[in-house]
């Protein structure tokens, strides 16, 4: 039986994927919104910029901001579990990640966003939890905190038309 690679250059390849899978979203980077992983659980992170604030008299985060950031989090959600399973699986889709070749993005179809309190001038975390992922439509729930998980400040339901899968 083959050795199992060493745990560094799993997480690398793992790290650099999600790196470019990122990267294909330009308006992520420009909100300046980052992912940390765990396993194959994604944390989206808004990294607060005086640029983020809608209302300077409270301060608080803009809420186009809060619901791009809510959009980018489902999105790469969606994206990373099948580049998750097309690097798992080996062959020619893990060749395909590595030579940075991803899948098209999932397309949305609704998005609604629920503000339930005032963004305050920080950095914003979010999850996105993937509720139904069929071949053709997926349906994700997205929750974002600050300080506080317990003490959410935005909330997110979507759904979303995926890519066209080859094979």
């Amino acid at each position: 039986m083959p050795r199992p690679e060493p745990v560094h250059i799993v997480k690398d390849r793992r790290e650099k994927a999600l790196r470019g899978l990122v990267d294909a979203v330009p308006y992520a980077r420009h909100l300046g919104v980052t992912f940390e992983r765990r396993g194959d659980e994604l944390t989206a992170i808004l990294n607060y910029s005086d640029r983020l604030i809608g209302n300077p008299i409270l301060p608080a985060l803009h809420g186009g901001a809060i619901g791009a950031f809510l959009e980018i989090s489902a999105h790469v959600e969606l994206s990373w579990g099948m580049v998750w399973q097309m690097m798992e699986d080996g062959g020619d889709g893990a060749a395909a990640i590595e030579a940075g070749q991803y899948p098209g993005m999932p397309k949305t179809i609704d998005f609604t966003v629920d503000y339930l309190r005032s963004g305050l001038p920080r950095d914003a975390y979010a999850r996105a939890q993937v509720n139904r992922a069929g071949r053709r439509y997926a349906s994700v729930r997205v929750e974002a905190w600050q300080d506080n998980r317990d003490r959410l400040f935005a909330a997110a339901t979507g759904h979303f038309l995926m890519p066209k899968r080859d094979g």
